[in-house]
């Protein structure tokens, strides 16, 4: 079967962490670092996505090289700052019965490394990100399991 053809859904991943607007970059930091994630997605007591932190943006508020914080002085400071101080608002969607052809135009046009998967009410019901679709595309059926997204 062609990649393009295949539909989001049998490729998103069905598991993800995520984060609520009270939550703390120091948190952030924690599940980026033990879960091997670039993208955490930011929802709403509904599971609406409502923005999406990446580790670039994580990188950026905590300013790290610039400020060279000793490692408690930096958890310090990511725990002084609020999810929704650094969060991407705009967040680009896509259905789980969308093509992976779409996502992957959906990605490269807006040069972003992940797609969050909303069912037709809004509420996140998977992710896909850039890994995913290369594994899709060029991974032999069997391949070891994808690191997290």
């Amino acid at each position: 079967m062609e990649p393009a053809s295949i539909r989001v859904a049998e490729v998103m991943r069905t598991e993800f962490a995520s984060l609520r607007v009270g939550d703390r970059l120091d948190l952030v930091d924690q599940v980026m670092a033990l879960g091997r994630v670039r993208h955490l997605p930011v929802l709403d007591a509904a599971g609406r996505v409502i923005g999406i932190v990446s580790n670039r943006d994580l990188l950026e508020a905590s300013l790290t090289s610039v400020l060279a914080f000793e490692p408690e002085q930096r958890r310090t400071f990511l725990h002084s700052v609020a999810v929704d101080e650094v969060m991407t608002r705009h967040v680009e969607t896509i259905g789980p019965d969308a093509p992976l052809g779409a996502a992957a135009i959906r990605l490269v046009g807006h040069k972003i490394g992940c797609l969050p998967v909303v069912d037709h009410d809004g509420v996140m019901v998977g992710m896909l990100t850039e890994t995913d679709l290369l594994a899709a595309a060029y991974a032999p059926p069997g391949s070891p399991p994808r690191p997290s997204g």
